[in-house]
């Protein structure tokens, strides 16, 4: 069966930018992923291996944010009629709780490490760690190109990732050098469990946003009342109620609203003001609007004192 179906804001986005950027990043990342699992394992740095932790979950984190990218360039059909813009707020998501999950691992582990201490080889731990601070700061520089040239929560999210990457390959590189010069091997699980808490605080922030938007809350960036007023003071309109916005996805916004009209008014005429305002003040294109009278449409007691107005 054919879909066919008119959409006057379409339900896509294609974005070139935030796909080559990705597939760069997940190149990058799975080879020092390999690399520093290896190195891990070799020095014995609990800090080495709490990072490359973080590194699969960067690589499981891209995979999801290709995936969320490529979902979000189908077009509606008969059963998903807002396509699957929505696939990238899930993403992101699992994503944030992920680094959440792996946190709380590096936490656990760091304490069993500061109660039974482990021998480091020093130099592997340091040369892993240089390596991983230059692959993590480009890796930062693109991605942070990237949400300068389009607006996509899980850029953002794989950009957390790698700020979390990036500081904790300072923080190895400075725990190696402090362990050889006092010779406190204490200081490897202490840095790991430092980087745990910058993870963990950027997992809880994209699960903050990305759950906003699952739970249809109204978007930071708009005042519902001020929208509210700005459609009453359209001509012809009483009042605005059953009045809700949300997001789709990242920079796609939908908005309902049932609006109390005089008799004498044009409702298709009232329909486009009320979009056009919403569209010129708040760039607000997917608005569905349904307009109403008291004396057809009943409201009970709310619906009255409107109803007197108009007699």
């Amino acid at each position: 069966m054919n879909y066919y179906d008119y959409h006057h804001l379409n339900h896509v986005k294609t974005q070139r930018q935030s796909k080559k950027t990705l597939w760069i990043t997940l190149c990058l990342t799975l080879f020092f992923t390999i690399v520093e699992i290896v190195g891990g394992l070799l020095s014995n740095s609990l800090a080495l291996l709490s990072d490359s932790a973080h590194m699969i979950s960067d690589v499981f984190a891209l995979g999801l944010s290709m995936t969320a990218i490529y979902m979000a360039s189908r077009k509606p059909n008969e059963k998903y009629t807002f396509g699957f813009l929505r696939f990238e707020i899930i993403a992101s998501f699992i994503n944030g709780l992920a680094l959440a999950v792996i946190a709380v691992g590096i936490f656990i582990e760091g304490i069993r490490r500061m109660i039974y201490p482990e021998s480091i080889n020093l130099s592997l731990m340091l040369t892993i760690a240089v390596i991983g601070l230059i692959v993590n700061i480009v890796l930062t520089y693109v991605l942070s190109r990237s949400t300068k040239h389009e607006e996509n929560l899980n850029i953002k999210s794989a950009l957390w990732h790698f700020i979390g990457d990036l500081l904790s390959s300072l923080g190895i590189i400075v725990a190696a050098i402090l362990i050889y010069f006092t010779g406190l091997a204490v200081l490897d699980p202490i840095i790991s469990m430092v980087i745990g808490g910058i993870i963990f605080t950027g997992g809880a922030r994209i699960i903050r946003e990305s759950y906003l938007i699952l739970m249809e809350s109204v978007p930071q960036k708009f005042d519902l009342d001020e929208i509210r007023e700005e459609i009453r003071k359209v001509d012809g309109v009483e009042d605005v109620h059953e009045m809700h916005l949300w997001t789709v996805t990242t920079d796609h916004y939908s908005l309902t609203a049932h609006v109390f009209i005089q008799k004498d008014t044009p409702p298709l005429r009232t329909i486009s003001a009320i979009n056009k305002v919403l569209k010129e003040t708040y760039n607000l294109e997917h608005n569905t609007i349904q307009v109403e009278h008291p004396d057809i449409n009943d409201h009970g007691k709310y619906g009255e004192q409107f109803l007197l107005n108009q007699t």
